[in-house]
Formats: C-alpha cells, structure tokens, sequence
C-alpha cells in the first residue's frame, strides 16, 4: 500500500462516520414505530444509532489491531451472525436485554481496544458473534416494518459494512507509536460512551 493510500485511509473512514450527521434527526435506530421501508431507510438505520455505530467500528478497531486473519475474519464474523439475530428479531422470538446487549458491546469492545487485548481468533469471534446478535434481533425487529423487506436488509447490510471498513480503516493507524496511543484513547472513549448508554438503560 503507498504512503499516499495509508494517509487518505483516516479521512475516508471519518468520512463515512460522519454519515449521520447528514440524516434526518427523525430518523431513530430504535424507533419503536418502525422505519419507512426500501433501501434508504435500511442504510440509515444502523448509522442513526450512535450504540450501533460505536459497536461495529470498533469491530473493524479491534480487528486491525489484532491484525491478519481477524483483521478480515470479525468483519466477516458480524454481519453473518447479526443475519440470525435479525432472522429471530423478524420471527418475533422473544430475546430479552437487546438494548442492554447493544450498549455493552461498546463498553466491551472498546475496552479491549484501550487495552489492546490480544485474544486467540475464536475467542474473538465468539465476543463479536455475541454481541452481532442482539444487533442483528434490533434491525430484524424493524424489517417487517418496511416497505421493501429486502431492499432495507440489503441497506442496513451495506452500512454495517461501511462501519466495518471505516474501524479496519482507522485500525491501521496502530502501526505506527502515535497511532496506537491513540486508538487506545479512541478505546476508552468508546468504552465510556458504552457505560453511559448502559447506565441510561437503567436510569
């Protein structure tokens, strides 16, 4: 990869972050109405939802900092354990504490960030195969709402990807002294965020 490429990485990933931010502030993750159907609305749901976004970043964080075959193999991991969960959310099964599962996925993924937690592969996925599925049951829960089922599952499908991406992406900056310090603060940051939200839930 040239040094022009590994620059330009960041600023795409901030790029794709900064998504929500051109959303509708109507449009809510877990809007218990449920979502407008069609492809839009898929993609939006899970870039609206700052637990979601923090969780699947730093999918992608860990995976680079853990580096080959989990650089690759957890983003690949999330979004086809997230398909059960949405498989179970839009057969109504019951799945209690999602919201609680969701908010603790920031704190615990982001704490292994911060503490730059090396763990064997399938551990790894097993964590990030966990927390996929209360995820996935959140957006299955709204596909029924949709207009076009399957241009929403192909929509918020692609935006876990992009969320993916964007952590691999930023990830890459640990291999430099700087860059990992602070990926570390990134950690704790996200770790934080996912202790408030937790707290919330029970407030």
């Amino acid at each position: 990869m040239t040094q022009g490429r590994r620059d330009s990485l960041p600023a795409m990933a901030l790029l794709i972050l900064a998504c929500p931010l051109l959303a509708p502030a109507t449009v809510l993750a877990h809007n218990p109405a449920g979502v407008a159907g069609g492809f839009a609305s898929g993609f939006m749901h899970p870039l609206t939802g700052i637990d979601h976004i923090l969780a699947m970043v730093a999918v992608g964080i860990w995976g680079a900092q853990l580096g080959a075959p989990a650089i690759w193999a957890l983003p690949v991991a999330f979004p086809l354990v997230m398909a059960v969960g949405g498989a179970l959310g839009v057969r109504g099964v019951f799945l209690p504490g999602v919201e609680i599962g969701i908010s603790a996925s920031a704190l615990l993924l982001g704490f292994v960030i911060f503490r730059e937690t090396k763990l064997p592969l399938y551990v790894a996925a097993l964590i990030v195969g966990f927390f996929a599925v209360f995820h996935g049951y959140a957006h299955g829960t709204e596909l029924p709402h949709a207009a076009n089922p399957l241009a929403y599952g192909v929509g918020f499908v692609i935006a876990t990807g992009l969320l993916h991406m964007s952590g691999v992406a930023l990830g890459l900056i640990h291999r430099w002294p700087r860059g990992a310090r602070t990926l570390r603060i990134a950690g704790a940051g996200i770790s934080l965020a996912g202790l408030f939200l937790l707290v919330h839930h029970f407030a």
